[in-house]
């Protein structure tokens, strides 16, 4: 079992569907020192999952006045790598810890 922020299109249900085959369970959290930008996505079966090209992909700051706020899932190792199968190349899966103090994987800009 791992532990997987989103903070943008993998909260939404159609999404859940067709990356898990289910929908998610999680619980709030907050990310600190990261701010969210956006970027272009072309792969057109992410776009028709989301339904949009435009994509929040998360940048360090350092800043600690920074922070993001998402929902942390538990996820399979299966699921963890179909998450990696949805996210673009943009993106780099890495852990980091929340301001609860858990860890947990996030997509961020690679």
């Amino acid at each position: 079992m791992g532990k997987l922020f989103s903070y943008g299109t993998l909260q939404l249900e159609k999404v859940q569907q067709d990356t898990f085959g289910r929908i998610l369970n999680g619980n709030k959290e907050i990310l600190v020192k990261y701010i969210i930008s956006e970027i272009k996505i072309t792969d057109q079966k992410v776009i028709k999952s989301s339904g949009t090209d435009i994509h929040p992909i998360l940048m360090y700051t350092g800043n600690e006045s920074d922070f993001v706020e998402g929902v942390l899932f538990d996820l399979t190792d299966e699921e963890l790598a179909n998450a990696d199968a949805y996210e673009v190349d943009d993106y780099k899966r890495d852990e980091v810890v929340f301001k609860s103090g858990k860890t947990g994987f996030v997509y961020l800009k690679s």
